[in-house]
């Protein structure tokens, strides 16, 4: 285990490629690779939680933790949003040779993260079985909702630091790092759910605990790291508080914030509207195409996660040339593996299904047919996420947020709370795909539209 671990760590060094360095597409794909099956590993693991509640525990419990899992997301989006926002702002000041204060803001989004979480965990753990409740919680799943949340909420420190480093380790010109840490994050998860849901029965109590102890693994060796001397460009130190830098990462991650809390109430409000047509079964076979979402969204999140430091560097350097390569080179990896993952989640549908819902032929046939349906979000799915991170990296959070919120808070939810009133329950399973295409439209008018002003068009 450990010369393959070793085995690993060579390979993955050689992946690395500083963020001055010019990228060509082979190049751009070679340095995403380790935040690519960073994000993966961190799908794969959460999918897991879901596989081993459903398999051991029952479609009941199944239910109650996809009900209230959309809330430990928006909760988690802080560290999202700290990252997108401060890891822009760091690398551009890289781009610009001012390692100084870029080493000061970094101190400063790590201690701003910890201190706004505590305080947002504190207020979720009291009101979380009112927030049940009202997203439709019968009294069968209540008891599990509350408990497996606020065994999350408890540990809402490390997810929210999990997020932030995922960001600044490629920032730091560590991604293979990452990934090992990530890696070791999920080992962590799976073992635990393995033994607390499989052996010792313990249901979604298990689920939580796994959870956060591999969070804990992810948030807080990373922090040590930083924390101590290192190799990396960044290392956290005691420095003065920069208010304004605070308050430009949080504009600039606003956009990362808005696009968590909008695909949460998207998963709110499409829970609900499932549990309304279809019961239980409803909510259980959207949860299982959420768990395979995350999967292949992976792909383009860590793709995004290691491209924008790099648009950030270009941007603070004033190399147009490198910033226009990777729009250009973006924008064809990005749709081609739309067009792949969309051939692969309509091959894979049965028997991804069978693995979460073999045992219960309505929940089978359900999940299925929805399968089918809502794989097409892929093919819009890269291009739409792209261009929020692409706008965060260049540290224009106002176009960045505009997109995610119109996307998800505008295009999706008005789909998925309208189209079933027209053409009935399937619909709401047309609903997501459907808005992804419009907001697909929306980013090719919006990336026209300030082509010229950032210099990433061929004719600027």
């Amino acid at each position: 285990m450990a010369s393959l671990l070793a085995r690993v760590c060579v390979i993955m060094h050689a992946m690395g490629y500083p963020l001055s360095e010019a990228m060509t597409p082979k190049k751009l794909l070679r340095a995403a690779t380790p935040s690519i099956l960073m994000m993966i590993s961190i799908s794969i693991y959460s999918v897991v939680d879901g596989f081993f509640v459903s398999n051991f525990a029952g479609k009941t419990p199944f239910a109650a933790l996809n009900l209230i899992y959309p809330v430990i997301m928006l909760l988690g989006s802080l560290g999202f949003m700290m990252g997108a926002g401060g890891s822009a702002l760091v690398a551009e000041r890289f781009g610009e040779k001012r390692q100084e204060e870029a080493n000061a803001f970094f101190g400063n989004c790590v201690v701003f993260t910890i201190a706004l979480g505590a305080v947002v965990s504190a207020i979720a753990y009291i009101f979380l079985p009112n927030i049940a409740r009202l997203l439709g919680a019968d009294d069968a799943m209540m008891p599990d909702c509350v408990s497996y949340g606020r065994i999350l909420i408890l540990g809402l420190t490390a997810f929210n630091l999990q997020n932030l480093f995922q960001n600044f380790l490629v920032t730091a010109e560590k991604p293979n790092f990452g990934f090992l840490v990530t890696i070791l994050a999920g080992v962590t998860n799976i073992i635990l759910d393995a033994i607390l849901i499989a052996i010792f029965k313990m249901g979604v109590k298990g689920a939580a605990i796994g959870t956060v102890a591999g969070q804990m693994v992810g948030g807080f060796i990373p922090l040590f790291y930083f924390l101590r001397r290192n190799d990396s460009l960044l290392r956290l130190r005691r420095g003065k508080f920069h208010v304004r830098a605070i308050g430009k990462m949080v504009a600039n991650g606003a956009s990362e914030f808005v696009n968590n809390i909008s695909a949460s109430v998207v998963s709110m409000a499409l829970n609900y509207f499932l549990m309304a047509y279809f019961g239980e079964d409803g909510v259980g076979a959207y949860g299982i195409i959420c768990y395979v979402w995350l999967i292949f969204a992976a792909f383009f999140i860590g793709y995004n996660v290691a491209v924008a430091p790099r648009i950030s560097y270009a941007l603070g350097a004033g190399n147009k040339k490198e910033l226009r390569n990777l729009f250009r080179y973006s924008m064809i990896i990005l749709g081609a593996a739309g067009l792949i993952q969309f051939a692969f989640a309509e091959a894979l549908a049965i028997p991804l299904s069978h693995a979460f819902a073999g045992y219960d032929p309505d929940l089978l046939a359900l999940t299925t047919h929805a399968f089918f349906i809502y794989s097409m979000i892929y093919l819009f799915l890269g291009i739409n996420m792209f261009g929020s991170a692409f706008f965060t990296a260049l540290n224009n959070g106002v176009v960045s947020m505009v997109l995610s919120f119109v996307r998800l808070g505008i295009f999706e939810l008005s789909s998925v709370c309208l189209l079933h009133l027209v053409f009935g329950g399937e619909a709401i399973f047309y609903a997501v795909p459907f808005a992804n295409f419009l907001g697909l439209i929306m980013n090719l008018i919006v990336f026209a539209c300030f082509s010229r002003r950032y210099g990433y068009s061929k004719k600027a």
